[in-house]
């Protein structure tokens, strides 16, 4: 097998680096739903009780808890069981949540996995050579 050092450096560079730029791309997408989007979510999640108890709080207490907050909500919204389970999260609210926002949380989830496995891949591909 070929190691990574007798790729062409573009791909090489591609391989390596994809990982970061999609993570930039995840949080300034992140960013976007907690200034554009918060307010809707936490109608649509009116009942739940993660949203009785911070929500006059969320999306004002600056950058890095705007990026919690909306991994907060985008892992109750996708991943359901564990936050119906501890009550976070109330079943009806679930079901009424808007098909719009579950779809930009799952692209939210789906970019953040996607970079944590690429930099795995990457990772032993560079261990490996």
């Amino acid at each position: 097998m070929t190691g990574i050092d007798t790729w062409p450096p573009w791909i090489a560079i591609i391989v390596t680096g994809g990982p970061i730029l999609l993570a930039a791309a995840g949080i300034t997408f992140s960013l976007y739903l907690s200034r554009r989007h918060l307010d809707s979510m936490k109608d649509a999640l009116k009942n739940s009780r993660f949203i009785y108890i911070w929500g006059t709080s969320l999306g004002k207490r600056g950058v890095i808890w705007s990026l919690l907050e909306i991994s907060k909500i985008a892992g109750m919204v996708t991943l359901p069981k564990a936050s119906i389970r501890i009550g976070e999260l109330d079943p009806v609210d679930l079901e009424n949540f808007p098909p719009h926002l579950k779809r930009l949380l799952t692209i939210n989830m789906m970019m953040l996995i996607g970079s944590v496995f690429w930099a795995a891949v990457a990772a032993m591909l560079v261990e490996f050579r």
